[in-house]
């Protein structure tokens, strides 16, 4: 197994509904697909995000488009109108998703 960044293997998009941000993964080759199901699980996601997730993290996978949507619950400090934080509707999210780093492996081919 070989740690790269999240970045090598997908693209992502974000935003909010309330407190929520909502954030979809998207593999960017059919066979980066299972290695983000494997590796993106709610638990490591919240533990990625740290302090600015409080409430729990919830995963849908869509794998007719090779895609895993996350909603991150209570993680904008009251949503857009409410919060004081600089990313109110959380569009920075898929930015800060994409800097993690999951285990691939060795024979997966990633530039």
């Amino acid at each position: 197994m070989k740690k790269v960044q999240l970045v090598k293997l997908a693209h992502a998009r974000s935003g909010d509904k309330g407190d929520t941000a909502n954030v979809g993964v998207i593999a960017l080759k059919p066979e980066y697909y299972p290695v983000l199901v494997k590796e993106l699980t709610p638990e490591r996601v919240k533990a990625h995000f740290g302090r600015n997730v409080l409430g729990p993290v919830e995963r849908f996978e869509m794998p007719n488009i090779g895609a895993l949507n996350f909603l991150l619950h209570n993680a904008l400090g009251g949503g857009g109108t409410l919060t004081l934080k600089h990313d109110a509707q959380g569009k920075v999210v898929s930015a800060n998703i994409l800097r993690m780093y999951i285990d691939v492996p060795d024979e997966l081919e990633v530039p």
